[in-house]
């Protein structure tokens, strides 16, 4: 995305953090004076103007991008069994990698210990419920608090049964085939809609990333800015791993590949990806290497590799769930086992049909981050290391669609003429 300046956005924001880096800096130097607290007052307000934008347009987005991601399953009634190994292993693996975060997160508990005073208030504004509650307990407040009215939960700003209800007005799509084509179109529109919203709000982001990160500096311990740097370290090293170790064992396993094999025939796909940031800009490449490298059907490598970069995000989803409890530590919150489930679940729904840009990354991680009741404004400290951090998960999220591309070719190949057929169809 351009500017009137001629930055993108990813350099715009990158510098506005190091602005507002230096301007809190500058505002330590006079604790108490005039010029602190009227900076403090216009910081404030327009960081407050820039996250209510970003909370304004959270609902529609996620209803919208989830409609139209579960829509896209339509071609499904054709596929049959291609299409049902791939949801599966899209969800096994982003299952592994969500665990894997939670797991180094809490081994290393970065950020325990630094309360974070500046988050308070928005924190008072919406409290979780940090009771502890049993399996039974946390089900029965589960389905009550998201099977409800979705007119009522759109207006309360209830992410998970806005999630649940878009879910089924997809999977209603998919299976009402032509007799609803109409409202696909229109979902699709809104969805382009509320995109370009999106796209005007983010021309604030820097700004907006500017004044968060001058207010977090100038009012709170400047020891957070190693707990971020610790946190960008420990969620680097988990992605690799979930990359290097994880998913080749998978492949090993179930697609009968070794890594060797795997990595030699992607790597002009995985250094793209590193590259670009970009799923949706390496997918050609990742097509080419899967068929021709790595020896899948173009018919399953065309179908697998498009649908999992919508739907098969490890890397995203394993980063958002560790974002999550770090900006928990930072709050001075424990999140008990129901807050971390819902944490996951919530992770995986948001990169769920979401686009593979910035802004919506932004807003689906408020959207994680609400689902337990962190506040929204904690996207200041994360904002600055995401477009590092980006690259890395980006390349696992490209690596896991080609992995799946193997196994579920392997698993159908039983079935080889009979898919033909139903191609050719």
């Amino acid at each position: 995305m351009k500017t009137w300046i001629g930055m993108s956005l990813n350099t715009q924001i990158l510098l506005a953090a190091l602005i507002g880096i230096f301007f809190g800096l500058l505002l330590r130097l006079y604790p108490d004076s005039v010029f602190f607290n009227q900076s403090i007052y216009v910081l404030t307000l327009i960081s407050g103007i820039f996250i209510g934008f970003l909370k304004m347009l959270l609902v529609p987005l996620v209803f919208s991008s989830i409609v139209v991601g579960v829509a896209s399953l339509e071609s499904g009634h054709q596929l049959g069994k291609v299409w049902k190994f791939t949801l599966m292993c899209s969800f096994v693996t982003m299952s592994l990698s969500l665990c894997l975060g939670l797991m180094c997160a809490h081994i290393f508990e970065v950020g325990k210990g630094l309360d974070v005073a500046i988050f308070q208030t928005a924190m008072q504004q919406h409290q979780p419920d940090v009771q502890s509650l049993d399996a039974s307990s946390f089900l029965m407040n589960f389905v009550q608090n998201t099977l409800i009215n979705p007119f009522k939960a759109f207006s309360d700003g209830n992410v998970l049964s806005v999630v649940i209800f878009a879910m089924l007005i997809g999977l209603a799509l998919v299976y009402g085939g032509a007799r609803f084509q109409s409202i696909r179109n229109l979902s699709q529109e809104f969805f382009d809609l509320v995109m370009l919203l999106v796209s005007w709000v983010m021309k604030l982001a820097p700004l907006g990333i500017l004044a968060l990160l001058a207010k977090l500096i100038a009012k709170e311990d400047l020891s957070i800015l190693s707990r971020v740097a610790e946190f960008a370290a420990v969620v680097t090293g988990t992605t690799i791993f979930h990359g290097a170790i994880v998913l080749p064992l998978l492949l090993w396993i179930f697609g009968k590949m070794s890594p060797f094999t795997f990595f030699k025939g992607t790597r002009l796909a995985l250094i793209t990806a590193f590259a670009t940031s970009s799923s949706s800009a390496t997918m050609p490449l990742s097509l080419k290497c899967a068929q021709e490298n790595l020896g899948v059907r173009p018919q399953i490598a065309g179908f697998v590799i498009p649908l999992g970069s919508h739907l098969n995000m490890d890397g995203t989803a394993l980063y958002e769930a560790a974002a999550a409890l770090f900006v928990a530590n930072l709050m001075g919150l424990d999140l008990h086992l129901g807050q971390q489930i819902i944490v996951c679940l919530t992770a995986m729904i948001a990169s769920l049909g979401a686009p593979g840009i910035p802004s919506a990354g932004m807003v689906t991680m408020i959207m994680v981050l609400q689902s337990v009741g962190l506040p929204a404004e904690a996207i200041a400290i994360l904002l600055p290391i995401d477009r590092i951090l980006d690259t890395v998960r980006t390349v696992v999220n490209v690596q896991g669609d080609m992995m799946v591309s193997v196994v579920v070719d392997r698993y159908t190949r039983t079935d080889e003429n009979a898919l033909q057929v139903r191609f050719d169809s």
